[in-house]
């Protein structure tokens, strides 16, 4: 694969409507990416072995409409540009982007990528939605992976602003940009993360808070439902409008961070010693479900995501304000 010159209008920043995208795998993150990808105009293909393709696909498609209208998107005719194929070769033919969601399986990805470089033309940006496998071990048995990088999504990807933009080490400098160009174009948050790290950036912080948030519930600090409000109406709303290191410099006032470290430094590293460390062994577990079925199990499932998408959007909208 060599380098061309990137599809994208860097002028306009839009997405030019003869631009094909390629999604390999059809579940809830690439169906995601695919209505995404529709509302800014590309055409889409879309491959996967699953026998409902099509009825799954158009289904979940279907379900994303009224977020992407509440985004600004006409979904009129979001399907026109759609087009399905489960053979992977035919799949790539023309293709200007790949947009991989296949399983986080290390022999999978890595045989996979070998027959996406048996398929690609030259220049073709290559992107993986993988939340853990970096680009370095996935793209081990290519020719060339320097068109290959990370993609990684926020779930909803179609909603969520953030990418996590991984390159590996063979990743070239022309791609990393074409990448940033691409997700910025559709309106997209792109963020490049400059080391291959497990879980990458914003997993890994998810997975910190979250081990003291079963540690918590399962020592019965806190109920479940107590603790999600917690969040959500503290560092949750904080977050949203600065992330921590720029809400802990104005929590330094004037001096700023060096004062905030000077003064709460040691606090927080006390805190850090007594930080909970839970397991999930059947005792923990079996707690966690008993409250989250008391809290959330009662709501169906696409009211309690109906909910969550519309605050979300809600927050999202504050935020351009």
């Amino acid at each position: 694969m060599t380098t061309t010159t990137n599809p994208l209008n860097e002028k306009s920043g839009m997405v030019p409507k003869d631009a094909k995208v390629t999604v390999i795998g059809a579940g809830v993150i690439g169906i995601s990416w695919a209505g995404l990808f529709l509302a800014n105009g590309l055409k889409v293909t879309v491959n996967d072995v699953r026998p409902d393709l099509e009825e799954s696909t158009l289904k979940g498609l279907n379900e994303l409409k009224p977020s992407l209208q509440a985004l600004g998107y006409q979904i009129d005719h979001l399907e026109s540009g759609l087009s399905f194929e489960k053979d992977l070769a035919k799949a790539l033919e023309g293709a200007d982007y790949v947009q991989e969601n296949g399983p986080e399986n290390i022999q999978f990805k890595q045989n996979l990528y070998v027959n996406i470089e048996a398929g690609l033309k030259s220049g073709a940006l290559v992107l993986s939605s993988s939340s853990g496998i970096p680009a370095t071990v996935f793209a081990e048995k290519m020719k060339d992976p320097s068109r290959v990088l990370v993609g990684h999504p926020f779930n909803p990807p179609h909603l969520i602003p953030l990418v996590e933009i991984v390159p590996g080490k063979q990743t070239s400098e022309a791609a990393i940009s074409d990448a940033k160009s691409f997700y910025a174009a559709l309106g997209k948050k792109p963020v490049v993360i400059n080391k291959e790290v497990p879980g990458f950036v914003a997993n890994r912080l998810q997975a910190a808070i979250f081990r003291e948030c079963v540690y918590l519930v399962s020592e019965e600090v806190v109920r479940m439902e107590s603790l999600d409000d917690i969040v959500s109406n503290s560092i949750g709303l904080r977050w949203a409008a600065a992330g921590p290191f720029k809400t802990f410099t104005l929590g330094g006032g004037p001096g700023g961070f060096s004062h905030f470290l000077e003064h709460f430094g040691p606090g927080l590293e006390q805190l850090w010693q007594v930080l909970g460390s839970p397991h999930f062994d059947k005792t923990t577990v079996d707690k966690l479900v008993e409250q989250e079925t008391r809290a959330y199990g009662q709501v169906l499932y696409e009211d309690l995501q109906k909910e969550r998408d519309n605050q979300q959007l809600a927050i999202m909208a504050a935020k351009k304000q």
